[in-house]
């Protein structure tokens, strides 16, 4: 039998608190007990609690909310830090998260959302190689294309473009756009 994934929520409403708990009080998750905001020792109780997935309303994080973001992902990596959404939130910001929950998600949906989110991060412990989209955004931004342009190619979200993007950095360790033409070309998957 798989173990239960300790779902940790940072939300200041009780009706969504209640309603994620309604949701996903099923046999694969245990909710701990929520937080209306983030403590100053955030990073401790991340510790203390081991949660496997944190669903964060965004609009909790202090400025500059990407610090805060990062130490937050650095108390536990191996935790799925998912974004709960429900007004508008710089894609920016958006992008340093595993996944987006949008509150208008149908129900049937939030359960498998977030365990195609923790199947896709024990995925990835071990896959160092671009997927065939990664390889596609990768080609892409090679030739100079914006996060935009990528996404109209090919029929995605600027969001989804961001986060193989960060996969991408993550997998071939190269942080610029010029390391990552360079990479491209080194490996043959543009020409000149």
């Amino acid at each position: 039998m798989k173990p239960k994934m300790q779902v940790l929520v940072a939300e200041p409403s009780d009706i969504i608190r209640e309603g994620l708990r309604a949701l996903l009080d099923e046999d694969e998750f245990v909710m701990q007990a929520p937080l209306r905001d983030l403590p100053v020792d955030m990073a401790q109780r991340i510790g203390r609690q081991q949660p496997d997935i944190l669903i964060l309303n965004p609009t909790l994080l202090n400025t500059p909310p990407r610090m805060q973001l990062v130490s937050i992902q650095q108390a536990r990596t191996s935790m799925a830090v998912v974004a709960l959404v429900y007004e508008y939130i710089d894609p920016a910001l958006l992008s340093q998260f595993k996944t987006v929950l949008d509150i208008r998600e149908k129900g049937s949906r939030v359960a498998q959302l977030l365990r195609e989110c923790c199947q896709n991060e024990s995925e990835e412990e071990d896959s160092y190689e671009l997927s065939e989209r990664e390889t596609e955004v990768l080609v892409l931004l090679a030739k100079g294309c914006s996060s935009k342009e990528i996404a109209d190619k090919l029929n995605i979200s600027v969001h989804t473009v961001n986060t193989h993007r960060k996969n991408i950095t993550r997998k071939t360790g190269i942080k610029s756009v010029a390391g990552l033409a360079v990479y491209a070309m080194l490996h043959n998957l543009v020409v000149g």
